[in-house]
């Protein structure tokens, strides 16, 4: 069982799970909409029962906020086919994503279990969203607005971000973390990402609510402050670059970071090859 927390009037957060994932009930005149599925089905069948204990109305829309596994591998219990037979709505490139980096992890587990030992991922399908978002746009949940808007390559080149415009409240996945620090996980473009949060930052109002993809409920602020140390992090590897240091070197140019320096090894490789020109698209199983 998870926590449960109202944000705004309609709209709820549970935080549970081994990586304390934010999932989102947003409720509508005709039904809930969901954001995210969980890190596998039986996570998502055990969010299913508690918002079934919770909410009277149907599940209708699931939204997926990117294509890591922590928030995607559940979302054969939500989709067509299963029980709750909804629509999965989520950035246009997460099938293209999935084939690049969530399918080969999920091969290299099925190889040998040992290599992520804590994973029940047995019975997982890769399940894309069923409408792919490629700009804004708007679902009407009876009387109720949410707006899906894909941004430009950041955590992943799968991000989208919800805003519910009646009550102010934005939900942005893992392009902010407040339980622990950002992931430049799969995918990611580190040079990039403190610009998508800039944006989003200057787009909110004072009072708007944020819910990122791990934590507790942020504001305006919080944004802003991890946008400035995302833009201080891709500051210093543009300055180590120029200076024709070496990953490592860049890594050990300084003795602090904003986040911890553990998890920037696969963050400064991609931003040299960004640097260099180099695409940024080859498979891996980074954590996410």
């Amino acid at each position: 069982m998870g926590t449960w927390t109202i944000v705004a009037t309609g709209v709820h957060q549970h935080r549970g799970g081994p990586f304390d994932l934010s999932v989102v009930v947003i409720e509508g005149g005709d039904g809930l909409l969901v954001v995210d599925t969980g890190a596998d089905p039986i996570e998502a069948s055990d969010l299913l029962a508690e918002i079934a204990t919770r909410f009277p109305a149907p599940v209708r829309w699931v939204v997926n906020t990117h294509a890591h596994f922590d928030h995607t591998f559940g979302n054969q219990a939500f989709g067509p086919g299963s029980a709750t037979d909804a629509a999965i709505h989520g950035h246009a490139g997460i099938a293209a994503h999935f084939e690049r980096y969530e399918g080969p992890r999920l091969a290299a587990w099925r190889a040998d279990h040992t290599r992520e030992p804590g994973r029940r991922w047995h019975d997982v399908r890769l399940v894309p969203p069923t409408q792919p978002v490629e700009r804004m746009t708007r679902l009407d949940l009876g009387g109720r607005i949410v707006e899906l808007r894909p941004q430009p390559p950041a955590h992943t080149d799968t991000d989208l971000v919800l805003f519910v415009p009646d009550v102010g409240t934005w939900i942005v996945g893992d392009l902010v973390e407040e339980s622990g620090p950002p992931m430049y996980g799969s995918g990611s473009y580190p040079l990039d990402w403190p610009g998508v949060l800039e944006g989003l930052v200057a787009g909110m109002r004072a009072g708007d609510v944020v819910v990122p993809g791990h934590g507790q409920v942020v504001d305006r602020a919080f944004v802003a402050r991890q946008a400035a140390e995302l833009a201080e992090v891709a500051r210093r590897f543009r300055e180590s670059h120029d200076a024709g240091r070496s990953t490592a070197e860049a890594l050990a140019a300084h003795a602090e970071w904003p986040v911890p320096v553990d998890g920037l090894g696969g963050a400064v490789e991609r931003a040299y090859a960004a640097l260099d020109g180099l695409p940024l698209d080859e498979g891996s199983i980074e954590d996410a």
